[in-house]
Protein backbone atom coordinates (compact mmCIF):
# COMPACT_ATOMS: atom_id res chain seq x y z
CA UNK A 1 0.00 0.00 0.00
CA UNK A 2 1.08 3.58 -0.55
CA UNK A 3 0.47 6.24 1.84
CA UNK A 4 -0.38 9.70 1.23
CA UNK A 5 -0.19 12.32 3.38
CA UNK A 6 -0.64 15.99 2.64
CA UNK A 7 -2.76 18.78 4.25
CA UNK A 8 -4.36 20.15 0.70
CA UNK A 9 -6.59 18.17 0.05
CA UNK A 10 -6.88 18.75 -3.87
CA UNK A 11 -3.23 17.31 -3.91
CA UNK A 12 -3.84 14.72 -2.08
CA UNK A 13 -6.54 13.36 -4.49
CA UNK A 14 -5.02 14.21 -7.53
CA UNK A 15 -2.29 12.52 -5.89
CA UNK A 16 -4.32 9.33 -4.53
CA UNK A 17 -6.02 9.31 -8.02
CA UNK A 18 -2.63 8.74 -9.85
CA UNK A 19 -0.79 6.22 -7.53
CA UNK A 20 -4.41 4.16 -7.76
CA UNK A 21 -4.46 4.44 -11.72
CA UNK A 22 -1.03 2.52 -11.36
CA UNK A 23 -2.47 -0.13 -9.58
CA UNK A 24 -1.59 0.30 -6.20
CA UNK A 25 -3.53 0.35 -3.24
CA UNK A 26 -3.93 3.53 -1.64
CA UNK A 27 -4.51 5.05 1.42
CA UNK A 28 -4.60 8.98 2.17
CA UNK A 29 -4.26 11.30 5.65
CA UNK A 30 -4.61 14.67 5.84
CA UNK A 31 -1.79 14.58 8.63
CA UNK A 32 1.31 12.57 10.04
CA UNK A 33 -0.53 12.74 13.13
CA UNK A 34 -3.66 10.45 11.11
CA UNK A 35 -1.32 8.06 9.53
CA UNK A 36 0.63 7.38 12.43
CA UNK A 37 -2.45 6.61 14.07
CA UNK A 38 -3.19 3.91 11.52
CA UNK A 39 -3.69 0.78 11.56
CA UNK A 40 -2.10 1.20 7.84
CA UNK A 41 1.32 2.42 8.59
CA UNK A 42 2.43 -0.87 9.43
CA UNK A 43 1.70 -2.24 5.81
CA UNK A 44 2.92 0.65 3.87
CA UNK A 45 5.74 0.36 1.10
CA UNK A 46 5.83 3.71 0.42
CA UNK A 47 5.22 7.14 2.44
CA UNK A 48 4.55 10.48 -0.20
CA UNK A 49 4.07 13.16 2.35
CA UNK A 50 4.35 17.31 1.58
CA UNK A 51 6.56 18.91 3.91
CA UNK A 52 4.88 21.92 5.48
CA UNK A 53 2.20 20.58 7.34
CA UNK A 54 0.34 21.93 10.76
CA UNK A 55 1.34 19.67 13.45
CA UNK A 56 4.34 17.13 12.52
CA UNK A 57 6.30 18.44 9.54
CA UNK A 58 6.92 15.86 6.52
CA UNK A 59 10.68 16.10 7.71
CA UNK A 60 9.70 15.64 11.37
CA UNK A 61 7.85 12.63 10.33
CA UNK A 62 10.83 10.86 8.31
CA UNK A 63 12.68 11.89 11.63
CA UNK A 64 10.06 9.87 13.67
CA UNK A 65 9.59 6.92 11.24
CA UNK A 66 13.58 6.17 10.83
CA UNK A 67 13.98 6.69 15.10
CA UNK A 68 11.64 3.73 15.47
CA UNK A 69 13.74 1.75 12.71
CA UNK A 70 11.29 1.76 10.17
CA UNK A 71 13.23 1.98 6.79
CA UNK A 72 10.17 2.39 4.86
CA UNK A 73 10.78 4.65 1.37
CA UNK A 74 9.81 8.25 1.69
CA UNK A 75 9.01 10.39 -1.60
CA UNK A 76 8.64 14.36 -0.49
CA UNK A 77 6.64 16.82 -2.48
CA UNK A 78 6.60 20.38 -1.42
CA UNK A 79 5.53 23.78 -2.90
CA UNK A 80 8.69 25.04 -0.81
CA UNK A 81 11.36 23.38 -2.64
CA UNK A 82 14.09 24.69 -0.14
CA UNK A 83 17.55 23.03 -0.94
CA UNK A 84 18.24 23.07 3.07
CA UNK A 85 14.83 20.55 3.04
CA UNK A 86 15.75 18.67 0.50
CA UNK A 87 19.62 17.94 1.73
CA UNK A 88 18.16 16.88 5.13
CA UNK A 89 15.65 14.73 3.56
CA UNK A 90 17.68 13.08 0.82
CA UNK A 91 20.63 12.99 3.84
CA UNK A 92 17.92 10.85 6.02
CA UNK A 93 17.56 8.35 3.42
CA UNK A 94 14.32 10.01 0.88
CA UNK A 95 13.50 8.49 -2.31
CA UNK A 96 12.48 11.62 -4.22
CA UNK A 97 12.17 15.25 -3.55
CA UNK A 98 9.93 17.01 -6.06
CA UNK A 99 8.56 20.30 -5.80
CA UNK A 100 4.58 20.92 -6.61
CA UNK A 101 3.41 21.06 -8.84
CA UNK A 102 5.31 18.22 -9.85
CA UNK A 103 5.40 15.73 -13.11
CA UNK A 104 3.79 12.74 -13.21
CA UNK A 105 6.50 10.81 -14.51
CA UNK A 106 9.03 12.12 -12.14
CA UNK A 107 6.65 11.05 -8.84
CA UNK A 108 5.93 7.42 -11.33
CA UNK A 109 9.73 7.60 -11.33
CA UNK A 110 10.03 7.98 -7.21
CA UNK A 111 7.63 5.16 -6.81
CA UNK A 112 9.68 3.04 -9.15
CA UNK A 113 12.89 2.93 -7.06
CA UNK A 114 11.21 3.33 -4.24
CA UNK A 115 9.58 -0.18 -4.41
CA UNK A 116 12.30 -1.85 -6.21
CA UNK A 117 14.08 -0.57 -3.39
CA UNK A 118 11.57 -2.10 -0.61
CA UNK A 119 11.58 -5.39 -2.59
CA UNK A 120 8.31 -5.11 -4.36
CA UNK A 121 5.48 -4.87 -1.84
CA UNK A 122 2.88 -3.03 -1.90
Amino acid sequence: MISIIDDDESIREATRGLVRSLGYQVAAFQSAEDFLQSEGRDVTSCVITDIQMPGISGLDLQDRLRGEGCSTPIIFITAYPQERAKARAMKAGAIGFLGKPFDDEALIACLDRALAEDGGRG
